[in-house]
């Protein structure tokens, strides 16, 4: 499992950079046709919008599986294995529960939204877009509840983890 979860993720880096292109030629094209050829494209703002947001959603996945989120790794690394374990997992709960959250209204969202299209691009349905919400949560749900069961039952740190970034200049 952690190996094929390993895998997929490294295809959502992959596509999140690409969406990351994509938005970045899309502002620019926009940015060219209203500056230099005094005619604005209607939808690129718009279509650059929904990117942000799959792009902030994928990359909020790949840094829940990298273990890159904000953290109290300063704190935390002060308590003895077990506390340290013990917070973790109870970390871990609450982020579960916010993730059930982003899953659970995120899916009524899309179903509630999902004929709805958008103002400048009528072909694109709002359950696309909004479907990154439902699919953000589940994904990190799964992330999450790998990590808490390694957490209650495993060696207390991942295998091949990762260690978050602490903000020091020397790394």
């Amino acid at each position: 499992m952690e190996r094929f979860l390993n895998r997929f993720i490294t295809v959502l880096e992959w596509w999140t950079v690409l969406m990351l292109i994509l938005m970045v030629v899309l502002v620019t094209l926009g940015v060219f046709f209203r500056y230099v050829l005094s005619s604005s494209l209607a939808w690129y703002d718009e279509f650059a919008s929904y990117l942000l947001v799959w792009l902030t959603f994928c990359g909020a996945v790949v840094a829940s599986y990298r273990d890159r989120h904000i953290g109290f790794a300063v704190v935390v690394n002060r308590f003895t294995p077990k506390t340290r374990r013990i917070v973790g997992a109870v970390a871990e709960l609450f982020v579960l529960g916010f993730q059930v959250v982003l899953f659970y209204y995120g899916w009524n969202l899309m179903q509630k939204m999902g004929e709805e299209t958008a103002i400048s691009l009528p072909w694109v349905k709002m359950g696309w877009v909004y479907s990154v919400l439902p699919i953000a949560g589940g994904l990190m749900l799964i992330i999450s509840l790998e990590r808490l069961l390694h957490l209650l039952f495993g060696s207390g740190t991942k295998k091949g983890a990762e260690a978050a970034w602490s903000g020091s200049s020397s790394e």
